[in-house]
């Protein structure tokens, strides 16, 4: 008997300013699908309109009441979704308590994980209750910038830091901060992303990134990649431009290396992800090692973290998202 093929969804675009670079992530991932085995579909979401494509380039909308829309004159439901926006709505959770809302299976964690994962400064304090290794940070909220000085910052944090949006899964709005002077416009600029800020404690060493996924059958830490780049720091244009060099595996010690593998297993157990996650870390020249930050819906374009990791440790893309897909039934 032919096996009935299950409609994905992979679910992208979203509300904040990577909104175009999720869109690149779709087309990755709908690059990597199974299509002998699954109906895949890309569904843009953005603000009220959502919209999917349908062969020959056309769109039509989704019916928000159950995630439904007509081809072909006939109305169609999805199996499961692919998250790929990075940002709100489908990295903060709101995108996740809509599906189980209207139960259907999707490939991130759930919606508290989201939401505190998303939100850099309350992650930080959770995992650091865990003997995570976190920079020290403070939060400033609009509107209550005056509570905490430049002087307490500097006497605090120290100098350099970063000043980043605390809730917001993309790379604007980030300032490496040298001095003082500097911190007001920072702030400014971080709040045009998001309403609260994190001052967060520079950290001096090796950036690297780690990719991790589990399964009821398997757990995968893939190999790490290092992150070499002339800017100031890690930004949107060594991110989307270019100005990176990525060596995948990263050149860590054995021992670092296996250390690391510990920790981000550990992290995913801790906050029970699901699906694909990447950790970002800085490993100091002692060999310690800090978390930065934890992606719940990492880029997927050919050329990502991810796929140059799963390629790394011998796996094939399609192979990967059909175990995170089959873990979910």
């Amino acid at each position: 008997m032919k096996r009935l093929k299950r409609n994905i969804a992979i679910v992208c675009g979203g509300d904040s300013s990577e909104h175009d670079v999720s869109l690149r992530s779709a087309q990755g991932l709908y690059s990597f699908f199974d299509k002998e085995r699954y109906n895949v579909y890309i569904v843009d979401v953005k603000g009220v309109d959502w919209r999917v494509e349908l062969p020959g380039g056309v769109t039509t909308r989704i019916d928000r009441n159950d995630f439904s829309f007509v081809e072909d004159g006939k109305a169609k439901l999805f199996d499961y979704a692919y998250i790929t926006i990075h940002g709100t709505p489908g990295e903060n959770g709101l995108l996740q308590g809509y599906f189980d809302l209207i139960r259907l299976p999707y490939s991130t964690s759930g919606v508290l994980v989201e939401a505190m994962t998303f939100d850099k400064f309350v992650l930080n304090q959770y995992l650091r209750s865990y003997g995570v290794s976190v920079a020290d940070s403070l939060l400033i909220r609009k509107g209550y910038e005056q509570i905490v000085s430049d002087e307490e910052i500097e006497e605090r944090i120290g100098m350099p830091c970063f000043v980043k949006p605390a809730s917001d899964g993309s790379s604007f709005g980030v300032s490496k901060v040298k001095n003082k002077d500097q911190l007001a416009p920072a702030i400014r600029k971080a709040m045009m992303e998001s309403p609260e800020v994190m001052v967060e404690q520079f950290l001096e060493g090796t950036e690297i990134s780690i990719g991790c996924y589990k399964t009821k059958k398997k757990s995968v830490v893939l190999p790490a990649t290092e992150v070499v780049t002339t800017n100031e720091f890690f930004d949107y244009d060594a991110k989307y431009n270019g100005q990176v060099q990525e060596i995948t595996p990263a050149r860590l010690s054995d021992d670092v290396t296996e250390r690391v593998r510990q920790i981000t297993s550990h992290i995913y157990d801790i906050l029970h992800c699901n699906g694909i996650i990447r950790i970002d870390y800085i490993i100091s020249k002692e060999g310690k090692i800090s978390m930065l930050e934890v992606n719940t819906t990492p880029g997927m374009t050919a050329t990502s973290f991810i796929p140059q990791q799963v390629r790394a440790a011998g796996l094939n893309m399609t192979d990967v998202l059909t175990e995170i897909v089959e873990n979910q039934f």
